[in-house]
């Protein structure tokens, strides 16, 4: 099948984390992909990482900042089936002047990623043969004004299951085989509070243990007492994983935001490593719940930090629910449920 999208790719993005892992899928499949994104001078995301491949092209810039859309890659281009990912953050009034030329050609999908309806009227100007959504709180808020029979439901995706060798991992990254490793990477660790690293100082004087911050920030702030190094280094997905194998546990400690239907891409990308998250208790892990040590207050977080370290009954059940949840959403499956939607709107 010949396949377009337009989103983000190769980026530090949850909407580009979600194309990469099932565009390589429909490319390993046998599929003819060929990806549109942003241009790098003007993406989505804080960095851009890897290096692209032949399919793809940099055409467009955010509507929010340059809204530039080269057209022509897309218009020359051929393809059965026309993706938009993440329509808020496309250059979507410009996308409407030559819809009418995709859709001679293609069926259209466009693979929701707000978290509610859109207040910005542009955002309906285009007649979709097919919206997905991850679950069912994002059909919810949809089915306020589109039909049900336009809206399907497919999961959002994850990477296999890859397990690593820990000590190896260390020898690797120049780590310590003798201490308890947490790993903070991205931007989590600006969601940490005071009663985090309280009980990371208090945890600190007990068991040797080396908090290790990997982000594309200049600095972290904040962080003292206890035993810390940080990298500034934007990670890609083989090298995340490699830091996560190094690691015992890793933290998520994001806070809920009400009234949106948000979940975790990082999670998703992550938790196939093998290595177990604690995580704050959010609305973030819709789906998930089960798959994460998560905590509620200090105390909580206390308790699955050592958890973690110990590897005790809650973990070891904990991991055979990360496992279990990757293979029903593992990224192969998911791409191949993308599949059996366009030859159904297709035929």
């Amino acid at each position: 099948m010949k396949i377009g999208m337009m989103s983000a790719w190769n980026e530090t993005s949850g909407v580009s984390v979600h194309a990469e892992l099932v565009g390589r899928e429909w490319v390993r499949q046998g599929h003819d992909l060929k990806v549109f994104s942003f241009i790098e001078d003007d993406y989505h995301g804080r960095s851009l990482i890897g290096q692209d491949e032949p399919y793809v092209t940099r055409c467009f810039g955010t509507a929010q900042k340059t809204n530039y859309l080269n057209p022509i890659p897309i218009l020359e281009s051929e393809y059965e089936i026309f993706i938009a990912q993440d329509l808020n953050m496309l250059p979507r009034h410009k996308l409407s002047s030559i819809f009418h030329m995709i859709k001679r050609k293609s069926k259209t999908v466009h693979i929701i990623h707000e978290s509610r309806l859109s207040e910005d009227p542009t955002f309906y100007e285009h007649e979709w043969d097919r919206l997905v959504c991850f679950d069912e709180r994002f059909r919810e808020f949809l089915l306020k004004v589109y039909r049900p029979e336009d809206i399907s439901l497919i999961p959002f995706p994850c990477m296999p299951w890859i397990e690593g060798d820990k000590r190896e991992a260390r020898v690797r990254l120049g780590l310590p085989q003798d201490k308890k490793v947490i790993l903070i990477f991205g931007q989590k660790w600006r969601h940490l509070g005071p009663e985090e690293f309280e009980v990371l100082r208090k945890l600190s004087t007990k068991i040797p243990m080396l908090v290790l911050i990997v982000s594309e920030a200049q600095r972290v702030t904040g962080v003292g007492g206890f035993e810390c190094i940080f990298k500034k280094e934007v990670l890609e997905r083989d090298e995340l994983y490699r830091y996560l194998h190094a690691s015992d546990t890793w933290l998520y400690p994001k806070h809920s935001i009400e009234g949106a239907a948000v979940l975790s891409s990082t999670i998703h990308l992550a938790l196939g490593s093998g290595c177990i998250p604690v995580v704050r208790s959010s609305n973030f892990l819709y789906g998930v719940e089960k798959a994460v040590l998560s905590y509620k207050d200090k105390d909580e977080f206390e308790t699955m930090i050592l958890e973690a370290f110990s590897q005790g009954e809650v973990w070891r059940r904990t991991k055979a629910e990360a496992k279990k949840y990757v293979a029903e959403h593992e990224s192969g499956k998911i791409a191949r449920q993308f599949i059996e939607l366009f030859k159904s709107i297709k035929d």
